[in-house]
């Protein structure tokens, strides 16, 4: 080799230890020349060039990762060794709760088929106190509790409440992660919220979105005390029981179902979370005494539109119509009757049925609350102590059973009807007191007024225009009354009495 390509070669081999040399000196003449500090801690210069993304720029929020990272650490995976079910409501009702189900383990002999179904749940003080929803934990046999940390606890029910939806666990531990429960009626449509939960049991997933409408019922919860806030953050099987969130980091539902849509069952938008103010009280109750004790004024009650306000003569189609009252029942000793039109409770407006039904049902038995009302356009208020809810009772199923006494059933052609007096049989057979008065339908024109206002077969005619009726006769002369208005019927079904308005051919 030459020497100069030995000079070349020995340059290209010298030439990085150079490098190394010359950026070591530097290194530790930048010690003398103030580079370090006299802790050895390095300055400015040092430190990292890209500060963190701002939250918040002209006004725009453009992370939630804060709030999520001070809110997700309480909410838990909840697996659940369950009895297998038969059926599945969530397939025959458009409203799906939220939790999925793994495939089945598989058989062994003498022993009971098991499904580990998958849901979510939400620490709310540090000892270990969880709510989801009854229908995560319903049936099963093991809960096993899954932390973000990886940590799993296995728990134990402290109760659970079924006409909510709800139920309380316990895990034993200290100092964990919890939730501060916020005030949900302070909640507005349009506020911006986070569901955290696990879908399809994939693992926690944070999604965000807004309170879309506030005091939703879709009637698959056990016992209708329903009061949901309804929400467009996508929410899927798996977050039932799972946390929503406002952005003060604070508890304010407790997701629990969707409207499904597709063949898929999948989130299309419509979610449905407990509101924090109800799962607090049941909570209190559930960990103090292992159940829920509901009051209870004795009354029937439906909603008023514009019809209904006319053919009772109302102003306005506002309040809460009383279509029964249980004789001997708190409302009955308060001097209520069928008819008033509830306005308000304990001087708190009630719009709707459902309003009205869950302040009674949220408020103690025993307690008194004052109800105010209209009774022949005349505004009267009275105190009523409330009853107690029997939460083992159901409402009477009357059995719609073929009619074996079918004396002289004859047609109304206003209505559309096929009608027929009440007698002591029709009334044993419609599980009714044998001294009903009243017209029972045994047929209805699916293309008549009256099947078209609601009514069928089995229902029990009582009064037209506020007048009893007990004959043919009796119906036609208090349907002429009405002319070409509509007609202001009370009727009987399945136990509960309710009025109808119906403008007759």
């Amino acid at each position: 080799m030459s020497d100069t390509n030995k000079r070349f070669f020995f340059g290209q081999r010298f030439f990085p230890f150079l490098i190394i040399a010359v950026t070591t000196a530097l290194v530790f003449s930048g010690c003398k020349t103030g580079l370090f500090n006299s802790e050895n801690q390095p300055e400015t210069p040092f430190a990292p060039t890209t500060p963190p993304a701002p939250v918040v720029v002209d006004g725009m929020r453009t992370s939630y990762a804060d709030i999520v990272e001070r809110t997700s650490p309480a909410v838990v995976n909840i697996i659940s060794d369950i009895k297998v079910q038969q059926t599945n409501s969530a397939e025959e009702n458009p409203f799906g709760q939220l939790f999925p189900q793994m495939p089945q383990m598989p058989r062994q002999q003498q022993r009971p088929q098991v499904e580990r179904g998958v849901g979510s749940g939400v620490i709310v003080s540090a000892d270990g106190t969880i709510l989801t929803n009854n229908h995560v934990v319903e049936g099963a046999t093991k809960i096993t509790v899954e932390m973000n940390n990886g940590k799993s606890y296995e728990a134990k029910t402290l109760g659970t409440d079924p006409p909510s939806d709800l139920a309380v666990l316990k895990i034993e531990g200290e100092n964990l992660p919890s939730l501060t429960l916020g005030n949900s009626d302070t909640v507005r449509v349009g506020d911006i919220v986070l569901a955290i939960g696990n879908p399809l049991g994939i693992g926690q997933t944070v999604t965000a979105g807004i309170i879309s409408a506030k005091g939703r019922r879709t009637g698959l919860s056990d016992g209708s005390f329903e009061d949901f806030l309804q929400t467009d953050a996508p929410i899927n099987r798996g977050n039932s029981g799972g946390a929503l969130v406002n952005l003060n980091g604070e508890l304010i539902g407790i997701n629990s179902q969707i409207l499904a849509g597709g063949a898929s069952g999948g989130n299309i938008g419509i979610g449905f979370s407990i509101p924090s103010n109800m799962a607090k009280t049941v909570m209190e109750q559930l960990v103090q005494n292992g159940k829920v004790r509901r009051g209870m004024l004795g009354i029937n009650i439906q909603n008023i539109n514009e019809d209904l306000a006319k053919g009772l003569g109302l102003k306005d189609a506002k309040g809460v119509l009383v279509s029964n009252v249980r004789t001997g029942g708190s409302a009955d000793k308060a001097g209520l009757k069928r008819g008033d039109v509830i306005t308000a409770i304990n001087g708190e407006t009630v719009e709707d049925s459902n309003i009205l039904r869950n302040k009674v049902a949220g408020t103690l038995p025993g307690n008194d609350i004052k109800v105010k009302f209209v009774r022949d356009g005349s505004e009267q208020e009275v105190t009523a102590k409330l009853d107690e809810l029997d939460s083992g009772s159901e409402k009477p199923q009357n059995q719609q059973n073929d009619q074996k006494d079918q004396e002289n059933p004859a047609q109304e052609g206003k209505l559309g009807l096929t009608l027929q007096p009440v007698t002591p049989n029709v009334a044993k057979e419609l599980e009714m007191p044998e001294d009903t008065k009243g017209l029972v339908v045994m047929q209805a024109d699916p293309s008549g007024a009256a099947a078209q206002a609601g009514m069928r077969r089995g229902d029990v005619i009582l009064e037209v225009n506020r007048q009893s009726v007990s004959s043919l006769d009796e119906m036609r002369s208090a349907l002429e009354k009405s002319g070409s208005n509509s007609a202001l019927l009370l009727i009987s079904r399945d136990g509960q009495t309710t009025f109808l308005t119906i403008k007759p051919n």
